[in-house]
């Protein structure tokens, strides 16, 4: 089927035209070389004025778009999208860390979670606004409950890794096979260097803390916290004996930063 733009435009095919990019609310920008690539590929001329990362304003242009009518249609289709989606999560990962001010390192690990074609962006995103989409930036192991479940038990997952002594291994506690504080002394017995209690429950992370302390091993394994963990609550959780604050759909599922495509 013929494309209707090119009857839509037909009498002004050729003619070059200028758009600007606007963003409509404040944020932290990425995408950006999403956004470049997406133009070279239907053929337009974007001048972006931010790098990743940037703080962007409302209403104040972002870039420059130049190309025939047909192509700034496909610009406003393809460009803004991956701006927008990305800067969206990269405002929020920058949100986060900036409440948690240096009081527990924020991740979002449910990048895993995206399609295929969307994580290296989303990646490039959450490291855009300062967060990390890994647990820990060593060398790791990560052993999850469905790991632990084949293989019998934590102290067994944890044997099986034991010969890779550079890598820290991190073990997620759930509170399903046995009670937080049995699976945290499993862990923390066999060798684990950071503990992932990804149940949502406030009161379980506290429990894994106080059963470490009580080992004398506090020094040995970072703390880590994850399940449905909101961004307003962060204040919250910096007050506890947490090292690491894992937030995933607040993050990669954030609203999109809207960006206009208006020519002038």
């Amino acid at each position: 089927m013929k494309d209707i733009r090119d009857v839509i435009f037909k009498n002004i095919i050729d003619q070059k035209f200028q758009a600007v990019l606007i963003p409509e609310r404040d944020g932290c920008i990425a995408g950006v070389a999403d956004a470049i690539k997406q133009a070279e590929e239907i053929g337009v001329e974007l001048a972006l004025y931010n790098k990743e990362g940037d703080w962007i304003t409302k209403e104040k242009p972002i870039g420059m778009v130049t190309a025939t009518p047909k192509n700034i249609a496909l610009a406003e289709e393809k460009i803004i999208g991956n701006l927008a989606k990305f800067s969206g999560i990269a405002t929020a990962a920058k949100r986060a860390v900036e409440l948690a001010n240096g009081k527990v390192e924020i991740v979002s690990g449910s990048w895993k979670k995206m399609p295929p074609a969307m994580k290296d962006g989303v990646r490039t995103a959450i490291i855009a606004g300062g967060a990390s989409f890994r647990i820990t930036s060593n060398k790791m192991i990560y052993l999850d409950k469905n790991y632990i479940k084949m293989l019998g038990s934590i102290p067994a997952a944890l044997e099986t890794v034991k010969e890779f002594t550079d890598f820290i291994k991190v073990v997620q506690i759930k509170g399903k096979q046995f009670t937080i504080e049995e699976e945290t002394r499993q862990a923390m017995e066999n060798g684990c260097g950071l503990l992932m209690v990804d149940t949502g429950n406030v009161e379980d992370v506290i429990r894994c803390s106080n059963t470490v302390k009580a080992m004398g091993l506090r020094k040995q394994a970072k703390i880590a916290f994850a399940g449905g963990v909101k961004i307003d609550k962060i204040k919250e959780f910096t007050e506890l004996d947490i090292d690491v604050l894992d937030i995933g759909k607040e993050i990669v599922d954030a609203l999109l930063l809207d960006i206009r495509l208006d020519v002038v």
